[in-house]
């Protein structure tokens, strides 16, 4: 694919000091403009702010349209609403498959017995649990399903056997199980170090992610599980189908609660530090790991609440904490709606809440409760005292030989999920391919609509905000504000003596006092080309933002992406709006409507650059230089690079990719360089490129396009001049 220059290996960031000369020493110039706007002091939290603004305003509406429900009929017409709204976030549930259960050892104790089991939740896929018996009645018993918080060690970290230990003494069964990414299902375990290079939320993300990409999500499948639990359940002669409880804390919270949602066969439901609201969570800690969010889910209407009133009047306790990291306030509230629908069913006492004051832990007072609330609704009545109970050593129930099903029997997990769910989207995509003319006639309909692209007609300003002069060219400053006060910085190196030309330089330009950074606008600028340098949000002085989150890794913020994930706005949405009005702007202030515009990025930017033309800025060449090579690269890759996240639209696949989007800008030319300090990308991958060198051909345009990549002093000058050369 590539034409390959390789008398002497040269780094791309090698080349660019070249580019610029390096030999004479790097500057200093201050490329900064919020340093003089002390106003704008937070805009490196603008791309999350605006995020959350719009997810506001949804649940806004969605509290509007809850103060209207009144009675009974009322509220079951909103439960068939919740249901197709969850529904139409996650898509359909997996097919029921044989479970295949394999009991791998009985242990028995005093007072009750542990089943270590593992079932099969899909076809490979499958799930380690322990079915705590105790002893006495051999059949019927009330049930609990206990859904494991972030521990790595799962449901044999020392708290959650306590409770689970205090549970079996109370006279209830209790199956837990691991979840993905915990326990004995680590899917990105090290052999060497004996744990996962991930913490549990990581464990969750990573995957999480490429699902997303793929229209699918992390909850979807950790949902699954445990309606699959259930099934195994409803198969035990111990079980009383019409007693099955689930609980957990923190991430078991959130297990509980969607599971619970899900299926009707739950009868009653305490979910422990999870319930609060959107809105307050959005406004301390914001999205948490993949599993939590559903996609467009505020977007659709969604909130915590619905987890309970879709439930309603089956019984429900929220156990909460006033220090936890799930707002208390969000807790009450949320209590406040949902008994709404309990006392239009008239079954008030069927939703219960229980508050203590502590962090995000377990507390006696909260643990007392829950027994207390599983015994009267399960029908088992006796003391609700916690006891102390003794712990088994974390080996000890190990389901499988080794205590990790990667290192034993063998599993599927998240990746392996995603990636049969890739190869049917990529036979899909291929096959609107085939007729190309109908696919490029509806992709931009598809990318506006996917992407939560909005025509921006707010009106915007640009502020002159000062200018340096160099030996072959002016560096001018400005700062465009629009309605809302959302700001675009941006630099514009102007020639003394000027051509048509002007070029968009798209990177992440954090460094503002960096001449190196700046090093291709700088060589462009000398070349008579006028290029304009913006900061778009997320990056430059416009991020990366406070949002970090539990699952953030190599200086991404997945969090952040995730908000765009549950209101149905992608990053790149932002993005193809931020250009679209920055050009407008320019070309309009500037005097630069005359000019040919080209378009050049470094990074994952090229997928901002396609997402702009397809959406209708006008690009009369583009240049990406170590680009994300397409979302299908990031999707199929276990070990793919975090940073091109932000990059990709959440459900994309199967109806378009970055390729697709090339595809479209034919025959414009477009050039792909790559570096020696890129990514090391797989050739098969490359090769789904090779459709667009095909279009390209079928126009009689092959010389418009072309994939090079630089190892050698000889072609780290050559590359501009070859892209600035004519068709």
């Amino acid at each position: 694919m590539f034409k390959i220059y390789k008398p002497q290996v040269l780094t791309l960031g090698i080349m660019l000091m070249f580019l610029f000369n390096s030999s004479k020493g790097w500057s200093q110039t201050n490329y900064s403009i919020l340093d003089f706007w002390k106003y704008y002091s937070d805009a490196e939290n603008q791309l999350y702010k605006q995020q959350a603004e719009i997810s506001f305003q949804s649940l806004i509406e969605r509290k509007e349209s809850i103060s209207k429900l009144q009675t009974k009929n009322d509220w079951e017409g909103h439960q068939q609403v919740i249901k197709e709204r969850l529904h139409a976030s996650i898509g359909d549930l997996p097919v029921k498959t044989p479970l295949n259960p394999v009991i791998t050892k009985r242990i028995k104790k005093e007072g009750y017995s542990v089943e270590k089991l593992y079932f099969e939740s899909m076809p490979g896929v499958r799930v380690t649990a322990a079915f705590f018996i105790p002893h006495g009645k051999k059949k019927n018993l009330p049930t609990i399903i206990y859904c494991s918080g972030h521990s790595d060690l799962a449901f044999r970290s020392d708290i959650y056997q306590h409770v689970i230990l205090n549970l079996v003494k109370k006279g209830f069964a209790v199956f837990a199980f691991d979840p993905y990414g915990q326990g004995e299902r680590l899917q990105y375990f090290d052999e060497k170090k004996g744990k996962s290079r991930f913490g549990p939320t990581q464990e969750h993300s990573f995957p999480g992610a490429q699902l997303f990409i793929n229209g699918a999500s992390t909850a979807k499948y950790m949902i699954w599980d445990g309606i699959r639990a259930v099934d195994y359940l409803l198969k035990r002669k111990e079980v009383d189908p019409n007693r099955i409880g689930i609980t957990g804390r923190s991430g078991g919270g959130t297990q509980s609660s969607h599971i619970a949602a899900f299926d009707e066969r739950i009868k009653a439901s305490a979910p422990e530090c999870y319930i609060t609201t959107l809105e307050y969570q959005l406004k301390s800690g914001g999205p948490q790991d993949a599993e939590q969010n559903f996609p467009k889910g505020i977007q659709l209407g969604l909130d915590h609440a619905d987890l309970l009133e879709v439930r309603a009047p089956k019984p429900t306790l929220m156990i909460t904490t006033t220090r936890d990291i799930f707002s208390i306030q969000g807790a009450r509230d949320t209590y406040e709606e949902a008994q709404l629908a309990y006392k239009a069913f008239d079954k008030s006492e069927n939703l219960r809440m229980v508050e203590d004051n502590a962090g995000h832990q377990s507390t006696l007072r909260n643990r007392e409760a829950m027994y207390a609330f599983f015994q009267k609704h399960l029908d088992n009545p006796g003391d609700s005292k916690d006891e102390e109970v003794s712990i088994f050593p974390v080996e000890e129930l190990y389901v499988t030989e080794t205590g990790q099903f990667s290192t034993s029997v063998g599993s599927k997990f998240l990746f392996d999920v995603n990636s049969d769910l890739t190869k049917k989207n990529m036979e899909v995509l291929k096959g609107s391919r085939q007729n190309i003319d109908q696919h490029l006639i509806d992709l931009k309909q598809k990318v506006q609509a996917i992407s939560g692209y909005t025509e921006n007609n707010k009106k915007a300003k640009l502020i002159f905000s000062g200018q340096t002069e160099f030996e072959t060219y002016f560096l001018n400053k400005y700062l465009i504000i629009e309605e809302g006060d959302k700001i675009i910085p941006l630099v514009t190196f102007v020639p003394k003596q000027t051509s048509k030309r002007s070029v968009l330089y798209l990177d992440d330009l954090a460094n503002k006092m960096s001449d190196e950074a700046y090093a291709i606008p700088i060589e462009l600028a000398k070349k008579g080309i006028t290029v304009i340098v913006p900061d778009l949000p997320g990056y430059g002085e416009l991020g990366p933002g406070y949002l970090k989150g539990d699952a953030y890794f190599e200086n991404t913020s997945y969090n952040q992406w995730f908000t765009g994930i549950l209101n149905g706005k992608s990053t790149i949405s932002l993005h193809m709006e931020a250009i679209e009005t920055l050009l407008e702007v320019c070309k309009t202030n500037l005097k630069l409507d005359d000019k040919e515009f080209m378009g050049i990025s470094k990074g994952g930017f090229n997928s901002s650059l396609l997402h702009a033309a397809v959406s209708g800025v006008e690009f009369s060449r583009m240049l990406f230089l170590d680009p994300m090579p397409s979302f299908q690269y990031v999707v199929s890759n276990k070990d793919y690079n975090p940073a091109y996240i932000p990059f990709t639209v959440a459900g994309a696949l199967p109806h378009y990719d970055l390729p697709d989007l090339s595809v479209a800008f034919a025959p414009n030319k477009l050039m792909i360089l790559q570096g020696t300090d890129g990514d090391n990308i797989d050739s098969k991958f490359l090769e789904s490129y090779d459709f667009v060198k095909e279009h390209y051909k079928s126009l009689n345009k092959a010389n418009n396009f072309s994939m090079e990549k630089i190892d050698s002093e000889e072609g780290t000058m050559d590359f501009l001049d070859k892209f600035l050369s004519n068709p």
